[in-house]
Parts: structure tokens; C-alpha cells; sequence
């Protein structure tokens, strides 16, 4: 079997994570299934995989789909630019479609992994007619005005769906009516690397602090810049604890994406907390390439998400690495932990309970202990990226049956 994975972009983020657990489970227990990867830019990602021996190319997407997107609707854009937007993306997606098309009739896959909304639809359109098409959905479809109605347009060419949590496949199911199979596979993560063991960073030199005193509780949200993740949730929360409280918040991460409207700035990030009189209480450092060194680094690990989480990579991460975790209790992110065992739960969206969660763990020393210890032994059981590739190759060969059946069948 050869599988072509395509992804919209080459830099890493939680999704680009998943593909490379993806490709290392696939490596690891199926070496004998070829493994090929398409990039609409080039960067990190890349040579990631090229480490794991996959072959790699760049096939650049035109800057008017790269900018693309409707995760910002309702936050920073506007319902109304979308149309417009559209028909400008329109002739670069026709050209970036026959592109891909030649790189795929050359490659001859037999299944077609899309990874990210707008490589769906392109992966529908360039697809060899003999290759299968799965979608990897990691995000929700309802949610999206315009990816929604392109979803259900060319759901047709599409032989099957992967979801990362039961929210999300539910949420597919809703949207496409049950005209394709989907099915739910949890990410995994590399547990030797986000161990409890291994090096630690410096987060006040990272952040341009002075250092903090000894006995001060670090907290940190880690992840992307984009709006819904609760940077400001997080923020309003740590604002509301006392003045005495022996703690420091940390905010890991950078913006990634080209999409407009869909992501914060460190510099609005940073003002915003200048105004809730945080400055030298909080740091920002950006973009970490070590984010397991970043993890262990922390005491608190917080997952603020304001919209239900399709999955919460970072609060596995966290509990991989031992560290008590404080989730968001809605959307996939509920599926992942078990509150009050290997984490602290708190209601999505409200400062004040996630206060009180914070609050509580700073005082309570033997908490955080107890919880970072189960929650390395629920990442080791549920989480283990090894075990993807056999809840992987199933769905490729079914959808590879069902393709050459859907084939045999326009033939006649």
C-alpha cells in the first residue's frame, strides 16, 4: 500500500503533530506501506519528515487559499468578505489543482490522507480516480461557514472520515448526513519525549523576567495564538487571584497561521495584560521548538479553550509529562481526562472557576503531585502514539475496497 499524506502547510503545529505520530506508528509496525507527504509550504515539517525517511514535496499553495479561512467568523473577519474572497481564491486553486493532480498521477497512491479543511477539498478535486480519500478532521465542521458547504459538495469523492475525538464525529455526522464512514481515533503523542524526565528552559529568561523567587508556582497556557484558544480567559483568571499569591503565568506559543482574523498577536496578548496590572507577572516567551522542556518546566499546565475543544492535544502533553492539568470541561477535551483524578476540570469560557482551579492547586502541593502521576499513567495507557497505526491501516484498507468497488461499479 502507498499513502500520500497532504498537508496545507509546513510549519508544526497540533495537527502537523498528529501527522507525524501518524507517520512514525505507520514506520514503526507497517514498514512495508510506502508513505509520501505533499506540503503547501514549505518549512519544519518537512524535515520532520524526512527524518522519519518519508519523502517530501513542496507544492506551494497561492497566497489567496493560503489566507483563506472562516475559523475567524464572529472574531476579527467579516461573513460579508468571505464571497469576495472566494472568487479571488478561485483561479489559484484551479491552477494549484492541476499541479497536484500531476504530482498525484505520477505518485499513483493508494490512499490519499488530507490533513487540514482546505486540503480536503483540494485532495477531493486533484484525487487519481483510482485512489482512495480520507479525510483526517481535527477540528469541527458545523462551526465553519464556508468549509462546511464545500464538505458537503465534495463529500461524494470522499471514502471515509477519521475524527479525534466522539465530539467531533459526531459533529461529522451531523454536517454530511452519514454519507461517509467515520471514524474515531484518538491522537497519540511520543511518550519518551514527553516524559516526566528530560531538560528543563528557563521561562523568565525566555520571557525577558528577571528571575522569580524560590517557592513561586509557574503556570502556563502553551499553545497557538488562535483567538478561541482562551488567552485572555487565562489572563483574566490569573488577575483575579491575590496580590500575595506565589505564582507566575507563562504564556508559551506563537502565531502559525496565514488565515486572517484567526489568531492573537504577543504584542495585544501583552498589552491586554499590562492593563489587568500583570506586567512582570506574566510571560510571554513565543514560540518554543522544545515544548516537552517547556512542560516540565511549569507546575501548572492550563487548558483555557473558550469554544469546545476538538481535542486538546496539550492537556495529553501535559499529563504525559506529569504535570497537573487544569481543562476545559466541554468538547472533545471532556473525553481526555477524568476530573479530580488525572485532572482538574473547569467551566470553558469563566475566569472565575478557572481562578478557583489555579487557586486551588497553588496551595496544594500534594495535589499537583497526584494528579501529574496518574495523568502519566492515563497518557501511557490511552495515548501511546505507537498504537495509532493499528486503528490507521483498517480504515485505509476499507477505504481502498470501497473505492475500487465505487470504480468497478462507474465502469460498468
Amino acid at each position: 500500500m502507498k499513502v500520500v499524506f497532504l498537508n496545507p502547510t509546513g510549519i508544526t503545529g497540533g495537527a502537523e503533530a498528529v501527522l507525524l505520530d501518524s507517520m512514525f506508528s505507520l514506520r514503526t509496525n507497517f514498514p512495508e506501506v510506502s508513505l509520501e507527504l505533499v506540503l503547501g509550504s514549505d518549512g519544519p515539517l518537512r524535515l520532520k519528515a524526512a527524518e522519519l525517511g518519508v519523502q517530501t514535496h513542496v507544492v506551494p499553495l497561492p497566497s489567496s487559499i493560503a489566507k483563506l479561512g472562516d475559523s475567524g467568523v464572529g472574531a476579527r473577519s467579516s461573513r460579508l468578505a468571505l464571497p469576495g474572497k472566494l472568487a479571488i481564491a478561485i483561479p489559484g486553486a484551479a491552477l494549484y489543482v492541476r499541479k497536484l493532480r500531476s504530482l498525484l498521477k505520477s505518485s499513483r497512491p493508494d490512499v490519499l490522507h488530507s490533513n487540514g479543511f482546505k486540503m480536503h477539498i483540494l485532495a477531493g478535486l486533484a484525487r487519481p480516480q483510482s485512489s482512495a480519500l480520507v479525510w483526517h478532521i481535527h477540528d469541527y465542521v458545523s462551526s465553519r461557514t464556508v468549509m462546511r458547504a464545500l464538505m458537503r459538495r465534495y463529500a461524494a469523492g470522499c471514502d471515509a472520515a477519521i475524527a479525534n475525538s466522539d465530539s467531533v464525529a459526531a459533529d461529522i455526522r451531523a454536517v454530511l448526513g452519514g454519507s461517509i464512514p467515520v471514524h474515531t481515533v484518538l491522537n497519540g503523542i511520543d511518550l519518551q519525549r514527553f516524559s516526566p524526565q528530560g531538560p528543563h528552559l528557563d521561562l523568565d529568561r525566555l520571557s525577558g523576567l528577571p528571575p522569580a523567587f524560590a517557592g513561586t508556582v509557574r503556570v502556563g497556557l502553551v499553545g497557538t495564538l488562535a483567538w478561541w484558544k482562551g488567552h485572555r480567559v487565562f489572563l483574566d483568571a490569573l488577575a483575579k487571584l491575590s496580590s500575595t499569591t506565589p505564582m507566575r503565568g507563562y504564556v508559551i506559543g506563537g502565531p502559525i497561521y496565514r488565515t486572517v482574523g484567526s489568531q492573537n498577536t504577543l504584542n495585544e496578548l501583552a498589552s491586554y495584560a499590562k492593563n489587568l496590572d500583570l506586567e512582570g507577572k506574566v510571560g510571554f516567551t513565543g514560540f518554543l521548538e522544545d515544548v516537552p522542556a517547556g512542560l516540565r518546566s511549569l507546575d501548572i499546565v492550563v487548558h483555557a479553550s473558550t469554544q469546545p475543544e476538538p481535542f486538546g492535544l496539550v492537556i495529553v502533553e501535559g499529563m504525559a509529562v506529569g504535570k497537573a492539568v487544569i481543562s476545559s470541561n466541554t468538547g472533545g477535551a471532556a473525553e481526555l481526562v477524568q476530573d479530580g483524578i488525572d485532572a482538574l476540570t473547569h467551566v470553558s469560557g469563566d475566569s472565575e472557576d478557572l481562578a478557583l482551579r489555579i487557586s486551588q492547586l497553588i496551595s496544594d502541593a500534594s495535589l499537583r503531585a497526584t494528579l501529574g502521576a496518574h495523568g502519566r499513567k492515563t497518557a501511557e495507557s490511552r495515548f501511546d502514539r505507537r498504537n495509532l497505526a493499528k486503528r490507521l491501516l483498517p480504515i485505509y484498507q476499507h477505504a481502498v475496497s470501497s473505492r475500487s468497488a465505487h470504480t468497478a461499479r462507474q465502469q460498468r
